[in-house]
């Protein structure tokens, strides 16, 4: 895995949108995607290293022009349920940003008063934003963003509120006291990654003692709901008030439908389900 510049934040998109998933969907939100990711969900090792190396995009649709399945994908070859519909961003690693890029952004759009007092929430994404030169960049925008205020307002005023995505690989540092809400999507066996990639024991119970977190799950049959509870739930003790499910769904074609699979299992097993609202306002679009 590529070296990540701490002093800079390796952005492959930034937006302005509303959260689509999780515990605060439908809060107006700014994302920020830092490029590279520890897993390759719905991807052959091999398919991943290639995109990478080639610094080349995704291909159009699950055939290639001849009509052959793409070989790297685990999702058309049924060795997975879903495929990361990030990865055509985060895999072409992104580019290195001075911290004053996003100051200067939120300026242009009108939106800064509204991020540093916490109205619009700052989701860091990816990619794992949680890999460890994101977590020091993170942390060296936001003293640098202190300092700047202070020197503006000749006080401290910012008060963002944090989101950040992980997939709870990797064991959170000092970025931890800034995070006001950590969004956990552990990876199941539907992502076609091996256990002892997607389980980190000592990252998950981590999560767990910070007091706004939610483990957010990825489902597309009953069986996943299964595992969540064997490999999850039980094992690390997880409240069911943390437990947030949402369908594996990245068309509106069947929003309905996978939708309505959630909630019933929701009714069943008693954790919280919710869609995917992004996928019913815009469909496949990134970045809106």
């Amino acid at each position: 895995m590529s070296k990540i510049n701490p002093d800079k934040l390796l952005i492959t998109s930034d937006f302005y949108s509303v959260q689509g998933e999780g515990i605060s969907s439908g809060v107006p939100s700014y994302f920020v995607r830092l490029g590279i990711c520890n897993l390759n969900c719905g991807m052959s090792k091999k398919w991943f290293n290639d995109l990478v190396r080639q610094n080349a995009d995704l291909p159009e649709g699950e055939k290639m022009p001849d009509g052959h399945i793409f070989e790297g994908d685990l999702h058309v070859k049924g060795e997975a349920t879903w495929t990361c519909d990030s990865t055509s961003q985060w895999a072409l690693r992104g580019e290195e940003k001075d911290f004053q890029y996003l100051i200067d952004r939120w300026k242009e759009q009108g939106i800064y008063e509204d991020i540093k007092n916490g109205t619009i929430h700052i989701i860091w994404t990816g990619g794992e934003p949680t890999i460890k030169g994101h977590q020091e960049a993170i942390n060296n925008f936001s003293y640098y963003w202190r300092q700047y205020d202070l020197k503006k307002e000749g006080i401290v005023t910012i008060f963002p509120y944090y989101e950040i995505e992980t997939n709870g690989t990797v064991y959170i540092g000092d970025l931890f006291d800034y995070i006001n809400q950590i969004n956990c999507s552990p990876k199941l066996s539907n992502s076609g990654q091996p256990a002892s990639q997607r389980i980190k024991p000592d990252a998950i119970k981590r999560i767990m003692e910070h007091p706004n977190y939610q483990f957010k799950f990825v489902i597309s049959n009953e069986e996943d709901v299964q595992e969540i509870f064997r490999d999850f739930v039980v094992p690390f003790s997880i409240p069911i008030s943390k437990v947030v499910c949402m369908p594996g769904l990245d068309d509106a074609s069947n929003f309905e439908e996978r939708t309505r699979f959630v909630l019933e299992m929701a009714k069943k097993y008693k954790f919280r389900g919710l869609t995917r609202l992004h996928i019913a306002a815009w469909n496949k679009t990134l970045n809106v």
